[in-house]
């Protein structure tokens, strides 16, 4: 009897569920993103989820107001620029993570386990199908030419995606070159930056312009919408660095009052099991190596992929807003 009851305690030790804890959530992404694999995780441990969704900064700039009183365990994001910045401001804390190692490539983390990609988008270029043929197309670099002289449609510089490009940019190439690239850009501009990526493939389609750069899942997004529309995805730079990719992410906070329970959610959140879902919720890409894209991602091809660790899109965020500034890209 007295053997059992002690097998009994051991194993109720070893048990890895949290069930009477609360996990809660700050998440820059929209609940639609985010309810149905909360939910999922719920049924399938019993562990409760509370989310609350904001911008990226108000939540950055809640998390450090909060200090040790968060009620925050974790903070979900996208772009690796917010996720590097919430690091540096010391809102995060590293995870050491044997299985968050082998379910992200190490590229897609932060070098000190303070944040993980979840999930992959690309930053790619979309080209009117009736104006251009794939064959003009090269390069992000070649965007820059003259032969795309007031044919070429962007995305402001003020938000953090066209950031990252050019902070990866500067990786590559030094800040000379990259200054050069997009004076080139704005000086082929057809008309001033749109205030999103969906505003540009419609400007695209109507022939205000005939390219442009876009994340590929609001492409997938008018796609599902008009899947007539006359436009397609180029992948770039395939002979040398490759696509420039993102993430979204997340990252245990400093202040965790469940922090074992959140790892062991945000290693889930890397599984086989959750990666499908999480990536096809957005039409992204799935972190996870082992997991094959959602069908309509991965109907627009294969390409290869910078593979730059995406920590420089935040390292070298400040050094690319000021050149995308001196080069009148607004």
């Amino acid at each position: 009897m007295k053997k059992t009851i002690i097998a009994l305690l051991t194993l109720a030790i070893a048990l890895p569920v949290y069930a009477e804890e609360t996990i809660t959530v700050y998440s820059a992404r929209k609940e639609h993103l985010i309810k149905p694999l909360f939910d999922a995780y719920t049924e399938k441990t019993g562990v409760k989820i509370q989310y609350i969704t904001d911008k990226a900064a108000p939540l950055l700039a809640r998390l450090k107001a909060e200090g040790a009183n968060t009620p925050a365990d974790m903070l979900m994001t996208v772009d690796a620029g917010n996720l590097w910045q919430a690091a540096k401001e010391g809102v995060l804390s590293p995870v050491q993570s044997d299985t968050l190692k082998k379910n992200v490539p190490e590229h897609l983390r932060d070098p000190d386990n303070r944040w993980f990609g979840l999930s992959v988008r690309a930053r790619t270029i979309v080209y009117s199908t009736e104006r251009v043929q794939p064959s003009e197309l090269s390069s992000y670099e070649d965007l820059a030419a003259p032969k795309w002289k007031g044919r070429l449609c962007l995305r402001t510089s003020k938000k953090v995606y066209n950031q990252s490009l050019v902070a990866m940019m500067i990786a590559r190439h030094g800040e000379e070159k990259t200054s050069q690239i997009l004076e080139g850009w704005v000086n082929n501009l057809a008309t001033a930056p749109f205030s999103n990526d969906t505003k540009t493939m419609q400007a695209i389609a109507a022939g205000q312009c005939d390219v442009g750069i876009v994340n590929t899942y609001y492409f997938g997004r008018l796609q599902k919408k008009d899947p007539e529309i006359k436009l397609a995805l180029f992948w770039p730079n395939q002979d040398e660095a490759g696509v420039h990719i993102n993430i979204s992410g997340a990252g245990i906070t400093q202040h965790a009052k469940h922090r074992n329970a959140a790892i062991q959610l945000l290693e889930w959140l890397s599984s086989e099991e959750a990666q499908q879902q999480f990536a096809a919720l957005n039409m992204e890409y799935p972190v996870n190596p082992k997991v094959t894209p959602d069908d309509l991602v991965a109907s627009w091809g294969k390409f290869k992929a910078d593979d730059l660790n995406v920590a420089l899109a935040g390292k070298l965020q400040t050094q690319a807003i000021k050149l995308m500034d001196r080069a009148g890209y607004r």
